[in-house]
């Protein structure tokens, strides 16, 4: 039996307890047997598919791609698949970016079927995909067990790369409104009601913006540069998220989790929040 991730804790004493033992339970989880032959089916025929086609009918490799852009569930939809490769994404009616799912267009430009060197010949590419794909494949088997513990995991490797991105406050802002697991991490920390994201694209942006403003002094993306200010965030989700799930009056720290439920918190209301 393959190793599984051990998650003794929900919430924040969950997330603490992974951080703690990360390195040891990955090293365990990538020495299991179903992840060890898709990662030496990589290594051995990766370099080998330069084009879409050729991608899409080998099915384990298939996998290994989507699995490191979190697209595994799109491994039955080859035709669909090929077209976001072929497509490519230097035309602006390219497939993929025309998707509000910027995942797509990712997966499209590492691989690059249309550009010179595709991007499975390129020095260094199997060995970073097949590196993302087992880092997802861990946090999906801890999803498995815990849903916010996968999105946390999302959240804190995603938001440091758009962070630090060279792009506009909004531009910022627009990609995590694209992503779903990170949309869905920024609407429960933020406490958005369902149906949120049926509104104006436009009247979205301005509640998301607000709603961080208020809750960490800053609209801009660009703060979650700082691991400090990512943890802080994953702790201000998750203590929302177990609120939502409906914890005991008597839980510790509840009363400052139901003020933090029914207003915008100042800075010392959310660090009593936090810390209770």
């Amino acid at each position: 039996m393959s190793f599984q991730p051990v998650l003794p804790f929900t919430g924040y004493n969950g997330w603490q307890f992974l951080q703690r033992t990360l390195p040891a339970q990955t090293e365990a989880f990538r020495a299991g047997a179903e992840l060890s032959r898709d990662v030496a089916h990589s290594q051995a025929y990766l370099g080998e598919a330069v084009t879409a086609e050729q991608l899409v009918d080998d099915r384990q490799l298939l996998k290994v791609a989507l699995g490191a852009f979190g697209l595994q569930d799109d491994l039955p939809n080859r035709a669909f698949i090929e077209r976001i490769l072929s497509d490519g994404t230097t035309d602006p009616q390219a497939l993929s970016n025309r998707l509000a799912d910027k995942r797509y267009q990712a997966f499209a430009s590492a691989f690059d079927f249309g550009g010179v060197l595709p991007g499975p010949q390129r020095i260094g590419f199997a060995d970073d995909l097949i590196d993302d794909y087992q880092t997802r494949a861990f946090e999906i088997a801890v999803g498995e067990q815990n849903t916010d513990m996968r999105i946390a995991f999302t959240f804190t490797r995603e938001m440091a790369e758009i962070a630090g991105e060279d792009t506009t406050v909004d531009t910022k802002w627009f990609t995590v409104m694209g992503n779903p697991p990170l949309r869905q991490a920024f609407e429960t920390a933020l406490g958005l009601p369902d149906g949120f994201g049926t509104l104006d694209i436009d009247q979205q942006l301005d509640v998301f913006k607000d709603r961080l403003q208020s809750f960490l002094g800053d609209d801009d993306l660009a703060q979650f540069t700082d691991a400090g200010k990512r943890e802080e965030f994953v702790r201000l989700f998750l203590l929302r998220s177990e609120l939502l799930a409906g914890p005991s009056a008597t839980t510790p720290g509840m009363a400052a989790l139901t003020l933090l439920s029914n207003q915008r918190p100042s800075g010392d209301l959310l660090q009593i929040a936090l810390l209770g």
